[in-house]
């Protein structure tokens, strides 16, 4: 499986691009939001990729981060969702906004993703409400179970080592682990600290936690 490219931007598509690597040039569809933070052709380039094996046909996903990739490969697990929705979905929200629709079970957020009707949306949230956690989590690392970054093709042909984050158990890690997902997705230590803390009275549950202090921490009125 190749898990990251790291090359010369050759080539910008609509919704892919290429990359040079060592000569060989690989085809990487990537989303509009994706496609936006990358440089312009020539210049240095990496993103962690997915690879979607069909009979008749291979394709490579890129993103920038693993966080994205993650929340493509959860996504593309919900009935109804390809690879076409998933990055339509991931280029409309990013992950952070993925993050937060499913957590808070905004649907309508989900929706505004182009070709994505009510039904899907509703079924993404559905499905995914009580994983998301997992994924908001991470903290820029891929949680050990999950999809590794198996092989990593660069210029030089190097291969750095992953080492699988360490798994703490009870209320206090699930109160960390919720913290460190707030965190990620931009709110300031101590608000988030706060409205875990304020959660914690009622949620025991890492997942539990997080809809709650989500909750907490949207604006009101």
């Amino acid at each position: 499986m190749i898990g990251r490219i790291a090359g010369r931007l050759d080539y910008r598509g609509t919704d892919h691009v290429l990359i040079d690597v060592g000569g060989v040039g690989y085809v990487v569809h990537v989303s509009e939001r994706t496609l936006a933070a990358l440089p312009g052709p020539g210049e240095a380039v990496a993103l962690y990729t997915d690879l979607l094996v069909r009979e008749d046909l291979l394709q490579l996903f890129g993103f920038t981060t693993p966080l994205e990739k993650e929340w493509h490969r959860m996504l593309m697990s919900v009935q109804g969702i390809g690879a076409k929705a998933s990055m339509a979905i991931l280029g409309t929200l990013g992950p952070d906004g993925v993050s937060r629709a499913i957590s808070l079970g905004d649907w309508n957020a989900i929706k505004a993703a182009p070709g994505v009707g009510p039904k899907i949306a509703q079924r993404v949230v559905n499905e995914l409400k009580d994983k998301a956690h997992t994924v908001m989590a991470m903290g820029g690392a891929v949680p050990s179970g999950t999809s590794e970054l198996a092989e990593v093709i660069e210029p030089a042909g190097t291969k750095a080592p992953r080492p699988a984050p360490k798994r703490a158990s009870g209320a206090a890690a699930a109160q960390a682990e919720a913290l460190s997902a707030l965190t990620n997705l931009g709110y300031a230590p101590g608000e988030a600290a706060g409205a875990v803390a304020e959660a914690a009275q009622d949620e025991t549950e890492t997942a539990g936690l997080i809809r709650a202090a989500l909750k907490l921490l949207a604006p009101k009125g």
